[in-house]
């Protein structure tokens, strides 16, 4: 696998920074399946993915993967983690949508995917109503859908905000959303035992320095905001009929409510009569599965259909 980045300029004049794992030896003209781009979770970085792609790029696929702003290496500084300046969330997903006319430019020929984890799905679900032409499916990873509290949790964060800026790194708002993930995983070992099984994945996430850090209260509002929205009614009528959806989650993830919310999601998009949505439920798994003990059956399922999918983009 051959690794590279790059940065663009997004609508804030901010450098954006990209990761691009290429299949070792192959070029773009024969073997290629497809391309994957990656929008990863909140509190973590692009980087992360570099082994699912290492699966990939073995099998032909090309895969992208940005920092979101206020993340990884877009962040700049450890100083602006966790801050996404105004409209941030929008802005998140038009970065998304510009890399995606990156990729064409560059692959024009081959399909292009899109793969959003936790907070990554749901600018995935916003991307799928607002911008689904360049993809030819989409794949939502430690998601979930609509859920209440998040109009009450939209004006703390905006009072909080008010109080004491939209920088503030908030921990009464981080302990709104998380506070209760590890009450299933007793005794506690570390305070992210809810990301996976396996401790060791876990111990690299807590100690990599572009992980596990407090978001501030100007992100929670613009993430409420999000939530609400991708799950209106009037939104979601949007979304095209003819794209595939892969689901896949853990039934002990407490995002997707232990499986009920990413369920409920499913079940939505076949009242839409999205002709092709399929899930995938893993018994015992937490909310990374991509990093789980089951890590390798998992990729296998996603490869699977992304291969099975990749004839009709």
């Amino acid at each position: 696998m051959l690794e590279q980045t790059f940065t663009f300029t997004n609508d804030a004049q901010n450098e954006v920074f990209v990761y691009v794992w290429y299949p070792e030896g192959k070029s773009a003209s024969g073997l290629l399946q497809g391309v994957l781009q990656i929008a990863h979770g909140m509190a973590e970085t692009a980087k992360r993915y570099a082994r699912l792609a290492e699966v990939l790029t073995a099998r032909g696929w090309i895969v992208f993967a940005g920092d979101h702003r206020g993340h990884g290496k877009t962040a700049g500084t450890d100083a602006e983690l966790g801050c996404i300046g105004k409209d941030g969330f929008g802005g998140m997903v038009r970065d998304m949508s510009a890399l995606s006319r990156i990729i064409r430019d560059r692959h024009p020929d081959l399909p292009l995917f899109l793969l959003g984890h936790s907070m990554g799905s749901f600018l995935t679900q916003k991307i799928m109503y607002t911008a689904p032409e360049p993809y030819s499916g989409f794949i939502l990873s430690g998601t979930n859908g609509p859920r209440g509290l998040l109009t009450f949790g939209e004006k703390l964060a905006r009072l909080q905000c008010l109080v004491q800026g939209e920088r503030h790194p908030s921990l009464m708002l981080n302990g709104l959303v998380f506070g209760t993930y590890n009450k299933r995983f007793l005794p506690p070992r570390t305070p992210f035992d809810w990301l996976s099984r396996d401790e060791a994945e876990v111990d690299k996430y807590v100690e990599d320095p572009h992980c596990g850090f407090l978001c501030s209260a100007g992100f929670f509002q613009g993430f409420f905001s999000l939530l609400q929205e991708i799950h209106r009614p009037k939104r979601m009528r949007k979304i095209p009929k003819d794209k595939p959806i892969y689901i896949f989650s853990g039934d002990e993830d407490p995002v997707g409510l232990q499986g009920d919310g990413v369920r409920k999601l499913a079940a939505l998009y076949n009242l839409l009569l999205i002709r092709d949505v399929e899930l995938k439920l893993y018994s015992g798994g937490r909310h990374e599965m991509l990093n789980e003990t089951n890590r390798d059956e998992v990729t296998r399922d996603l490869v699977d259909w992304l291969e099975r999918h990749v004839s009709t983009g």
